[in-house]
């Protein structure tokens, strides 16, 4: 297993399913519920949920700004809600967001929990097969910025979006067996932690 420690915010969401995705990724993954936690971890996933809810709880075990500090310094992978917290555009005035992805984000987009569907994308950096990617009340990313890399598309809406070193999906990963995306997640925190690629917020 590797030396790496990625942790998964344990705030709300499906936490445990990254967590184990992680592991069988052969990285040791945490929980984090405290502050304390951060030091001890070298990437974070924030995962889906309630974007609105991530937001009023933090505060509570954990800052928004100890997550904005931590994400300034390390990789960061959000997935749903998650992506929304990342994004730098919401029009919903409850969510409060970190501004590492430069992308605006709308909630629920792609319709309500009956709604929810499956879609087989292409993962720009593994495009021999296709990734059954799980949308649940999924967001919706209206627009990015020139320092935002496209890695998969759903028609003509990116679903999957990179920025230095953070990375957001509207859809939900861990719900799959498919531990492709998690893995890249990884190498890219190997990377930073082995001075390998640079930082850039």
């Amino acid at each position: 297993m590797s030396d790496l420690r990625i942790g998964v915010l344990g705030i709300q969401g499906a936490y445990a399913r990254h967590a184990e995705m992680l592991s069988s990724a052969g990285v040791a993954a945490e929980i984090i519920k405290y502050r304390e936690q951060l030091s001890g971890i070298t990437g974070l996933v924030i995962p889906g949920g309630e974007s609105t809810t991530l937001t009023r709880m933090m505060g509570f075990r954990i800052d928004y700004e100890d997550i904005l500090n931590f994400a300034a310094a390390f990789p960061v992978f959000g997935t749903c809600a998650g992506l929304i917290l990342l994004g730098t555009g919401c029009k919903d005035p409850r969510i409060r967001q970190l501004g590492f992805l430069d992308a605006v984000v709308t909630r629920n987009a792609y319709g309500s929990q009956k709604e929810s569907f499956t879609e087989e994308i292409t993962l720009a950096f593994d495009p021999g097969k296709h990734f059954h990617a799980i949308f649940i009340r999924a967001p919706k990313i209206l627009s990015t910025g020139r320092s935002v890399r496209v890695l998969a598309a759903y028609g003509n809406q990116p679903v999957l979006i990179e920025s230095g070193m953070h990375l957001g999906a509207s859809f939900h990963p861990e719900l799959t067996q498919d531990s492709r995306i998690h893995r890249y997640f990884i190498q890219k925190v190997k990377e930073i932690n082995d001075g390998k690629t640079r930082r850039t917020a």
